[in-house]
C-alpha cells in the first residue's frame, strides 16, 4: 500500500490490552502539547496526536477509549507502539498486522521500552539493530535471531524503523524525533518545559553501575559542564576541564565515564556539533564563523567532524531545515549514506 497524500504531522500511538501507560503518556505529552517557541506562530506545524486501538483498552490500571480503530496507523505519518507489559505473551495479531501495514505504507515506526517486541513480530527489525529495556535484551535476541540487539545503548535510529530502551530512554528518542522534525532549538523547548535533559546521544550506555550520590556529595560534573558550555568558542582541553573541576585527568575520565557514558573528549565534540546545528538552523553565519564559535578552529575541521557524526554536511543540513520551514508539510527527503535520515544523533 502506497500513502498518496502527505500527512506528516500526524504521531499515531498504538494502544491495546497490555500496554504500559507510562510510556504512551511519556509520548503523548511530548507530542501533544507545541512548545512556546510554535505558538507564537512559527511556520512549522506542531504534530496532530492520535490515539488508536480497538474499541476501549486496559493500559497498566486504565481504562482508555482510542480515537481510531488499529485500521489508522497506516495514514500516519509516526506510528508509535510503547511499552508491552507481558514480553512473554505474543502481542495481538492486529496489533501487528497494523504496524507492518503503517511500514509498509511508508510510516516511521518507532517503538519505546518493550515495544520492541511488537516490531520484531511484525518482522520491521530483522537485520537491523535494534535495542530494548536491558533486562529483556537477552530474551528479545532469543526470540528473535534475525534481530541485532544491542543491550548498550538508549535508542537506535533506523531511519525509518527506531527502537529505544526503557522509560527514560523513551523520553530521549522522543525528543530525538523532536530534533529530527523541527531542529534543535524546538527541541530544547520542549525539554525546557518538561523539565528534562534537552539531550543524551543513543549511543551512551544504558544505565551505570555508580550508585546515587547522597543529597549533599558534591557531583564533580554539577558546575564544569555549564562552565564548559558557556565557553565551547574556546580550545579547551582534558587537562583544561580536569583543572577546573580540581581533579586529575585520570579521575575526570572516570566521573564522565560514569554520568555520560563517553569519554571528556567525545563528550566535548558533540557539544560542538550540537552547537553548530542550533546556528546553522537560526542564523545566517557563515560556516567559517561557526566553526569559531563553536571552537572547531577552520570551517574544514567543522565540515569534517559535521559530516561524520551527523552524516551530511553543514550546507546540507541548513538547506534542509531552510527547506522545512519553506514548506512544513514537504519535510525531507534527504538521508546520510547509510539511507538513514534525516540526520542522526550527534554522537562521536
Amino acid at each position: 500500500m502506497t500513502r498518496t497524500i502527505p500527512d506528516v504531522t500526524t504521531v499515531a500511538l498504538a494502544a491495546t490490552d497490555g500496554m504500559l501507560h507510562f510510556e504512551l503518556s511519556l509520548a503523548y505529552e511530548v507530542f501533544g502539547t507545541p512548545p512556546p517557541a510554535l505558538l507564537g506562530g512559527a511556520a512549522d506545524p506542531w504534530y496532530r496526536v492520535l490515539v488508536c486501538g480497538p474499541r476501549a483498552v486496559r493500559v497498566g490500571r486504565f481504562r482508555l477509549e482510542p480515537d481510531h480503530g488499529l485500521d489508522r496507523l497506516p495514514r500516519a505519518d509516526t506510528v508509535i507502539v510503547p511499552g508491552w507489559a507481558d514480553v512473554d505473551v505474543d502481542p495481538p495479531a492486529a496489533l501487528v498486522d497494523a504496524v507492518r501495514a503503517a511500514h509498509e505504507a511508508g510510516a516511521r515506526v518507532v517503538s519505546l521500552c518493550t515495544g520492541a517486541f511488537v516490531l520484531a513480530a511484525a518482522g520491521l527489525l530483522d537485520g537491523r539493530r535494534a535495542t530494548t529495556h536491558w533486562a529483556h535484551t537477552q530474551v528479545l535476541a532469543a526470540r528473535h535471531p534475525r534481530v541485532t540487539v544491542d543491550p548498550d545503548v538508549l535508542y537506535v535510529d533506523g531511519g525509518t524503523v527506531l527502537t529505544s530502551a526503557g522509560k527514560a530512554a523513551a523520553m530521549d528518542l522522543c525528543l530525538h524525533l523532536v530534533r529530527l522534525d523541527h531542529g534543535s532549538a524546538v527541541a530544547n523547548a520542549v525539554a525546557r518545559r518538561l523539565v528534562v535533559p534537552p539531550h543524551r546521544d543513543g549511543g551512551q550506555a544504558q544505565f551505570v553501575t555508580t550508585p546515587v550520590p547522597a543529597p549533599d556529595q558534591h557531583q564533580p560534573l554539577a558546575d564544569l559542564l555549564p562552565w564548559v558550555l558557556e565557553r565551547l568558542d574556546q580550545p579547551l582541553s582534558v587537562e583544561d576541564l580536569a583543572r577546573r573541576a580540581r581533579l586529575s585527568s585520570r579521575h575526570l575520565g572516570r566521573h564522565f565515564r560514569a554520568a555520560t557514558g563517553t569519554t571528556p573528549l567525545q563528550w566535548l565534540l558533540v557539544q560542538r556539533i550540537r552547537r553548530a546545528q542550533e546556528l546553522l538552523e537560526a542564523t545566517d553565519d557563515s560556516v567559517d564563523s561557526i566553526a569559531t564559535a563553536t571552537g572547531m578552529g577552520t570551517a574544514t575541521t567543522l565540515r569534517r567532524h559535521f559530516n561524520r557524526t551527523v552524516g551530511v554536511p553543514p550546507d546540507t543540513y541548513r538547506r534542509t531545515f531552510r527547506t522545512r520551514a519553506a514548506h512544513p508539510r514537504g519535510g525531507s527527503a534527504l538521508t546520510d549514506s547509510a539511507g538513514r535520515g534525516p540526520f542522526p544523533p550527534a554522537s562521536a
